[in-house]
């Protein structure tokens, strides 16, 4: 019963034992995740019901705000769930901000930002040209004032999920096991997240989506350890989702619900050229620049992978 009750105390989400065989402490890693998930995300949804409530707006009776607004209001929700997740992190884990990623390397956020658009556009212009992508100019009558609330919109949507990935599970892990264990075990949670977006869009286009998604959190994860922080990540993550959904218009990531949009872009077809109702993150031609990116980024970063660079991974001592 002693050896049971020990277990129990060792996977405890709400404890920070380190000290007991590697495959344990990443159950309890992977435990930590959805609880700081699942928990950040119920608070978050029980302000905004309170707001709706609050606007005279009785949502378990079908009275919501509209499109744009519940749109808004999901996306700026995210900053509760980070606020949680930070809540616990300290509560929970005994932790700083540092030692979530957040250093203070925050100039590599730039480099993100940077490094997503580029890579965002050279996924995107072969498959115009493909013409499975029409361009069809500049919409006439843009909402400005959604274009640039959603920029914040998708600074903490992006941020969220690292926090989340990159943050909580990778610098975890990385103390106790090492940075390819870290990497692939907070890529298979970040696909994880993704995967009810895929619904009715075909086993190719799926399988391509996630074979993209792999690839893209590897990359994040590589930027994180090479920079020392989660800024570049999140500056990736989130204006790659930005640029895609407000500036070109394209589905993201299986939304196509695009509130606005300064290009009016559309899918032609439904094939893993353009991936189909998924968007351009299904697409074969993703696939093939992501590879690219991750292998540049493999080769920056591999004396952050090798064990001799062990010291220098973990961003609370960077």
């Amino acid at each position: 019963m002693s050896k049971i009750v020990n277990f129990i105390k060792n996977i405890s989400p709400f404890n920070n034992r380190t000290e007991m065989p590697k495959i344990l402490y990443i159950i309890k890693v992977i435990l930590i995740f959805f609880l700081f998930k699942f928990g950040g995300e119920i608070v978050a949804e029980g302000i905004v019901l309170a707001v709706h409530f609050a606007c005279g707006k009785n949502p378990l009776a079908g009275e919501m705000f509209d499109a744009n607004k519940i749109l808004i209001i999901t996306y700026l929700g995210y900053s509760i769930v980070i606020g949680v997740i930070v809540l616990l992190w300290k509560l929970l884990q005994k932790k700083t901000l540092q030692d979530l990623g957040f250093t203070k390397r925050f100039g590599s956020y730039f480099t993100g930002i940077a490094i997503g658009t580029g890579l965002l556009a050279l996924c995107v212009i072969p498959v115009v040209l493909t013409g499975t992508i029409t361009f069809n100019g500049v919409f006439e009558n843009i909402n400005i004032g959604i274009i640039l609330v959603m920029i914040v919109c998708f600074m903490l949507q992006g941020a969220m999920e690292e926090v989340l990935c990159r943050g909580v599970v990778q610098q975890l892990l990385i103390r106790k096991t090492s940075a390819p264990v870290a990497a692939g075990v907070s890529t298979i949670l970040f696909t994880v997240l993704h995967l009810n977006n895929m619904t009715g869009a075909g086993p190719a286009i799926t399988a391509v989506a996630i074979i993209n998604l792999v690839l893209i959190s590897l990359i994040f994860s590589l930027l994180t350890l090479r920079f020392k922080s989660i800024w570049a990540a999140c500056g990736m993550h989130s204006f790659w989702n930005y640029i895609l959904f407000n500036i070109m218009g394209l589905n993201l990531s299986g939304n196509d619900e695009v509130a606005t949009a300064v290009f009016d872009m559309r899918s032609v077809g439904n094939n893993i050229l353009n991936g189909g109702i998924y968007g351009i993150e299904a697409s074969i031609i993703t696939t093939g620049v992501l590879a690219a990116a991750l292998v540049l980024c493999v080769l920056a970063s591999r004396k952050e992978l090798l064990p001799a660079g062990r010291s220098h991974q973990v961003l609370g001592e960077a």
